[in-house]
């Protein structure tokens, strides 16, 4: 199954980003066949992901930190809480997932996509108006070595096509090769 991490703002998300998050989520469950969502928590902008992603009977991965591991989680999602920080948790999650799509927020969500980036999982940023946008300055390599393509997207319909096509379609076609 095709695992997409999703990163997200942790405070009051703006309503825009909300909405975006939410076609983002309905249109990849209609182009993706069979992905899981991953994400680390459920506050903030992520727990609008994660109640949209149960909505479209989505499979959940909430990857707590230790410090939020006694909040309470919906039903439905699978809450892994491998007892450590918000920046190593951030490492788990996203070292599990084909993909990462950054959805906008701070400095949390920089350092998913620096991790991202150094393990080479494929970086989908939409631009959000919040902090990760600065990412941009370092696209579309965060350095010399050119491990993963950094893209970078005004318009949640493109980083949706670019996903499905890239990941989703990949992903499937190479699952398929050897199947009679």
């Amino acid at each position: 199954m095709i695992q997409l991490c999703f990163a997200g703002y942790s405070g009051a998300p703006p309503k825009d980003l909300v909405e975006k998050a939410s076609t983002i989520l309905e249109e990849l469950s209609k182009l993706c066949n069979k992905f899981a969502v991953f994400i680390g928590g459920y506050w903030g902008l992520m727990k609008y992901v994660v109640d949209k992603a149960l909505e479209l009977a989505l499979p959940v991965v909430i990857v707590s930190p230790i410090e939020q591991e006694n909040i309470v989680f919906p039903d439905g999602a699978i809450v892994v809480k491998p007892g450590v920080s918000y920046r190593i948790r951030s490492v788990f999650m996203v070292r599990s997932c084909n993909a990462l799509i950054v959805l906008g927020g701070e400095s949390g969500t920089i350092q998913e996509v620096v991790t991202a980036y150094t393990e080479g999982v494929p970086i989908y940023v939409l631009k959000s108006g919040l902090s990760s946008d600065k990412i941009e300055l370092l696209a579309p390599y965060i350095d010399s070595r050119a491990l993963t393509e950094v893209k970078l997207f005004e318009k949640t319909e493109e980083l949706v096509t670019a996903v499905a096509k890239e990941v989703c379609r990949a992903m499937a076609k190479k699952c398929s090769i050897g199947v009679g």
